[in-house]
């Protein structure tokens, strides 16, 4: 977080009356803080929040809005190749004839070694629900403790609002073929297909794998080169081209805790912990991105993602994805 003298700055700016003629509020019924607020004092708020939250030149945050964008091209940009289906055979991952939840992984057919074969307890529901806090850091920009609302329908809708200070930065409707995230207060939108997200960064982008991460699933569902165990944990290794992927599954409750991908000169590492029981389900309450990748000067650039939900919701009730576009918001 930005050090005392901003905090210094927004104590200023809530308690020290600005040079206007209006009457201070007066004390009684509590009212609407920010309708009431002068004007004057709305100016310094968006002021101070932009250059926090979505200010593209800011000190602290260069995308608040964009934190799911960020996140998208660290995983996709270890894979450019498309992902192929889950193939039904006795090598590969199905799910066609386990319970709902369950994810049956089989090592390879192999004339020599034992075979490794378990169930990976996946998290199942219609509706999920969150109250969260995001944390985003590259080089020197980042942002802590941002609070974070997300909706999903699975495999269909992601919904989310972000912002400090109780007051809304960035809205986002993510669906299967588009992405798109308002700048509340710049008062802007930006939406693009996954094709398009795809050409602008050279790798594919789609919906799957962004749910993969946020609900502690294996982001790749490609037939595993080998399949081992040890005393702590499964590890199920896969390679796709020049992408090799190490999953490791806890042994005790079979939940993906960690993932490690490797491609040329870049690394990401995705860990899953603080579980808590939902459902009878056991739900990563924190995600841990990271990505390492060589520059071109030789250097090591780091981007590291942080996810903590406070509170998760697993449901069939339908829920609701409230979104739209003011006419006076320009495209950008």
């Amino acid at each position: 977080m930005p050090p005392m003298p901003l905090f210094g700055s927004i104590m200023g700016m809530f308690f020290f009356s600005p040079t206007t003629k209006k009457k201070p509020l007066r004390c009684g019924k509590r009212p609407n803080h920010w309708e009431k607020l002068p004007i004057v004092w709305k100016k310094r708020s968006r002021r101070v929040l932009s250059s926090l939250i979505i200010a593209p030149k800011g000190p602290y945050v260069k995308a608040m809005k964009y934190w799911m964008l960020y996140a998208f091209i660290i995983v996709f940009s270890l894979s450019g190749c498309k992902r192929h289906k889950m193939q039904k055979s006795a090598t590969g991952i199905t799910v066609d004839t386990l319970q709902k939840g369950e994810i049956s992984v089989r090592s390879p057919e192999s004339k020599e070694g034992e075979n490794v074969n378990f169930t990976i307890k996946d998290v199942d529901f219609s509706y999920l629900t969150t109250r969260s806090k995001v944390g985003f850091k590259a080089g020197n920009s980042g942002i802590d403790n941002a609070d974070l609302t997300l909706r999903m329908k699975k495999d269909s809708i992601i919904w989310f609002t972000a912002g400090q200070f109780g007051i809304t930065g960035a809205r986002g409707l993510i669906t299967r073929d588009t992405v798109t995230i308002v700048n509340v207060l710049d008062r802007s939108y930006t939406q693009l297909s996954f094709q398009q997200l795809s050409a602008r960064f050279g790798i594919e982008l789609n919906f799957d794998l962004l749910q993969a991460i946020i609900i502690g699933t294996m982001p790749w569902k490609y037939e595993p080169a080998s399949v081992s165990k040890t005393s702590e944990a499964y590890w199920v290794h896969q390679q796709e081209g020049s992408l090799v992927i190490d999953n490791q599954i806890n042994v005790e409750n079979n939940k993906l805790t960690n993932v490690k991908a490797t491609q040329g000169n870049r690394t990401l590492d995705l860990a899953f912990s603080d579980f808590n029981s939902l459902n009878s389900f056991l739900f990563p309450f924190t995600s841990q991105l990271q990505l390492q990748a060589q520059t071109a000067d030789g250097k090591t650039a780091q981007t590291s993602i942080e996810l903590r939900h406070k509170k998760v919701d697993l449901t069939q009730e339908k829920q609701s994805f409230p979104f739209s576009i003011p006419s006076r918001y320009t495209r950008k």
